[in-house]
């Protein structure tokens, strides 16, 4: 698509993680899918649990939120509880840590790779000076830009664990992108915002982006512009080669 939006002329770009940079929603997907089929069999909750389930309550919300609203869709109501709790425990917080436990061990035992068509983008960002940040509602981030080798890659890394620690919402709320244009030093007014979740695109079209990316691992190119995306493409390797292309 050579008709793309030139990344390099805007001040700085701000990519969510899970399906943008790397592919961990297969295994944030994976990690769910055995938490909640144990624990709705454990339950006798119906309907099963399926992957529609992850892209309508989990994708792109903080862990604890997507727990909680995901039960609320089944008529479950259990109590908050704390980050402390053990993953024994059956509060929301307990939930979400004991899906934590899978991603952690699927992650250290398998580790990463970034996708190709970000990594080539990231290099046409580094050589025009612009800066890349990371917007994630993940508190593993950190931990997946390490094993992935490119943590150096980005300015400014706003997770789920530096929103909790500020009292930011989850998105669809627009605070952490927000934020994330406020550690970068940069107006959104100026800025492109990159997300594959429904909830993230509604996040940085709130934040009034000069430009809102929706990249489609799943949750449907027409669900993306709905949620305000300006453009969408499968993968970053088309902003590459659209680049690439220009003279």
């Amino acid at each position: 698509m050579s008709n793309l939006p030139d990344l390099t002329t805007y001040d700085a770009v701000l990519f969510d993680l899970d399906g943008v940079i790397t592919p961990t929603a297969e295994v944030h997907m994976h990690a769910w899918r055995t938490m909640f089929e144990q624990l709705f069999a454990d339950w006798d909750i119906t309907p099963p649990y399926s992957d529609s389930d992850y892209f309508d309550h989990l994708d792109g919300k903080k862990r604890y939120d997507g727990v909680a609203a995901l039960l609320r869709s089944r008529d479950v109501e259990v109590p908050w509880g704390d980050p402390s709790d053990a993953p024994e425990e059956n509060t929301v917080c307990g939930i979400g840590n004991r899906k934590n436990i899978v991603f952690t061990r699927v992650l250290r035992e398998d580790g990463i790779a970034a996708y190709p068509g970000t990594l080539r983008l990231l290099d046409i960002l580094d050589a025009a000076e612009v800066p890349a940040a990371v917007v994630s509602s993940s508190k593993n981030a950190e931990d997946v830009l390490a094993a992935a080798g490119i943590r150096d890659r980005f300015e400014v890394v706003m997770d789920g664990a530096v929103a909790e620690r500020e009292h930011l919402p989850s998105k669809p709320a627009p605070d952490v992108f927000l934020a994330a244009a406020r550690m970068a030093g940069v107006e959104p007014a100026r800025a492109a915002a990159i997300e594959d979740a429904i909830s993230g695109v509604q996040s940085a079209a709130a934040g009034a982006f000069a430009l809102v990316v929706g990249v489609d691992r799943g949750a449907g190119a027409d669900a993306l512009q709905q949620a305000g995306a300006h453009v969408v493409v499968s993968d970053l390797a088309e902003f590459a080669d659209a680049h690439d292309a220009r003279p």
